[in-house]
């Protein structure tokens, strides 16, 4: 036993030893890069698919919690392979140019896009319209600090809040099928089925009535 713990605490200092290794950064860089997407990939889609299916979907519960793990299987492993392929391509073009430059983050990012993000499904297609919405807001603030468009004399937010909603809602009455399915789900449940109800029972307690009163 003794032999063993001196065995298992000697590859720990080696490990830790090339850990510090400066020359392997860059590498390392990548494998952590892929652990922490696939980390956070999981701690994002698992609650948001906890509550989206058990809000929304039907069937046993084995089949939602297979849903679930798959969502979040989908969304970690996603991820996980996007950091990797980004941070190694950066280090490759780095080692290649000698330095780095502002344009290698945005080909390794796109190349990582093509690659993992490129298929049109539900989650990818959701993790995508999430950082459409953040970039729009993040140049606009960024086309204001260069110059490119006049600091606006008030907060513009309110005008866009107005239009977001207006234009959402639009969509959801008379072009529905352009909406994305988590997004119908969601709008059906507070526009539409706030419109129907029996009693007291699936007025207040319950959204729909199960039984066949």
């Amino acid at each position: 036993m003794a032999g063993g713990g001196d065995l298992f605490r000697a590859l720990l200092r080696a490990a830790n030893a090339l850990l510090q290794q400066r020359r392997y950064h860059a590498a390392l860089a990548v494998i952590k890069g892929f652990r922490n997407g696939a980390v956070y990939g999981a701690k994002i889609r698992a609650p948001h698919a906890l509550v989206m299916t058990f809000l929304f979907k039907s069937g046993s519960l084995r089949e939602k919690l297979k849903s679930i793990a798959q969502a979040t299987y989908a969304h970690s492993r996603n991820l996980a392979y996007f950091v990797f392929t980004y941070k190694g391509l950066l280090a490759v073009q780095s080692q290649l140019q000698g330095k780095k430059v502002p344009f290698h983050s945005f080909l390794a990012a796109c190349i990582g896009g093509w690659l993992v993000f490129g298929d049109n499904n539900p989650i990818n297609s959701q993790i995508v319209m999430y950082l459409l919405s953040r970039i729009l807001f993040a140049l606009s603030r960024l086309a204001v600090e260069k110059g490119y468009i006049p600091q606006p004399k008030q907060d513009p937010f309110p005008l866009v809040a107005a239009l977001v909603w207006g234009t959402v809602l639009w969509l959801f009455e008379y072009h529905r099928g352009t909406l994305q399915p988590s997004l119908q789900s969601s709008m059906t449940y507070l526009y539409e089925d706030s419109e129907l109800w029996h009693d007291l029972s699936d007025f207040l307690i319950y959204n729909k009535r199960t039984d066949s009163k």
